[in-house]
């Protein structure tokens, strides 16, 4: 008799063992192991040395630290960062590939670029701003202008005449530019370039009239007298820049700002523990003085990780909408 009862207490015991084995073998592989447990790729739509570029290896040296694995640049460049982003889109959601993306492919491309096939506000999971990064409204040499007010009367009294450069069609360089033409009332010939080299080399020239650009790429230029600044396109001046004003301090543009913004993210389906995870260490290593200054090097401002990217994404996403419309843009 007692040994029944003891072969029947043994059976349930077995029968649990085997059902918890079951709950573990259920449970998803990310799950059993700490995450990261291989090395994370943080792809980049652009090439070495650009802005993205830069905030893009602040935050995989943010990342490795945080989380105590490595974590790599993987620069694929090209349309405006949409070949990179929709490589992430199509990726796996367990947050071994993340995008270091900015506002082109995360907000404006959409608009204008039919060839695009995923929608940032529905297949991207944010996980956090990086920095914002104004960007500046500048004069070649063969144009007698030295601040915006004269700008704004030269190109008035020559509809048509004068050229504007920027990085593409729908990149946000190009609609910083539309929102000038917009708030001013002037009209400007657009030139869209493939990348800054070009649009630098013509511009310095003298072949390009005006070009919205990065400051970290004009800033040579501007130094050495070759080009002048008329105007940053954030609501305030920059700290590295404090002689150069922002558009938006002069009358016939008040309240002007179209900032770009360089921000993490991940294919959608990103598992929460580990979304949590990104974002955090991110915040935490933008706290840091040596990461902010290092961005701030690079001609960004640091984020505060306070930031709302979604809502950053949204915001602008209809913004540009409206300059689409008022410029007729077509890629």
């Amino acid at each position: 008799m007692t040994t029944r009862r003891l072969s029947s207490f043994s059976r349930r015991l077995v029968l649990a063992a085997c059902g918890t084995a079951a709950v573990a073998f259920a449970v998803p592989a990310w799950a059993q192991a700490t995450y990261p447990s291989k090395p994370v790729k943080l792809v980049v739509g652009y090439a070495p040395g650009g802005s993205v570029d830069m905030a893009a290896r602040v935050v995989a040296d943010i990342l490795t630290a945080k989380l105590g694995g490595a974590v790599v640049v993987d620069n694929a460049p090209g349309a405006a960062g949409v070949l990179a982003a929709q490589r992430v889109v199509s990726s796996p959601a367990d947050g071994y590939t993340l995008l270091v993306g900015s506002s082109n492919e995360m907000a404006a491309t959409g608009l204008v670029n039919p060839a695009q096939k995923y929608n940032a506000l529905v297949d991207l999971t944010p996980l956090g701003l990086v920095a914002t990064a104004p960007v500046m409204l500048v004069a070649g040499p063969k144009v007698p202008v030295k601040n915006v007010d004269e700008f704004i009367a030269l190109v008035k009294r020559n509809p048509g005449k004068y050229s504007y450069g920027s990085s593409g069609v729908g990149s946000t360089l190009h609609f910083a530019g539309e929102l000038i033409k917009q708030r001013a009332g002037v009209f400007m010939t657009h030139i869209p370039y493939r990348g800054t080299a070009a649009l630098t080399t013509d511009l310095v020239g003298g072949s390009l009239d005006f070009a919205i650009i990065s400051p970290t790429a004009a800033a040579p230029f501007i130094k050495s007298n070759r080009i002048t600044a008329l105007g940053l396109t954030s609501a305030k001046r920059f700290p590295t820049l404090p002689q150069v004003p922002a558009l938006g301090e002069n009358a016939q543009l008040k309240g002007y700002e179209l900032t770009g913004w360089f921000a993490l993210a991940a294919p959608k389906g990103l598992p929460p523990e580990i979304a949590q995870k990104l974002s955090a260490a991110l915040k935490a290593g933008l706290a840091e003085p040596a990461y902010q200054r290092r961005l701030e090097e690079g001609g960004s401002i640091p984020a505060t990780g306070q930031e709302d990217l979604t809502r950053i994404m949204r915001e602008d996403t209809n913004k540009y909408l409206g300059l689409v419309k008022f410029a007729n843009m077509r890629d």
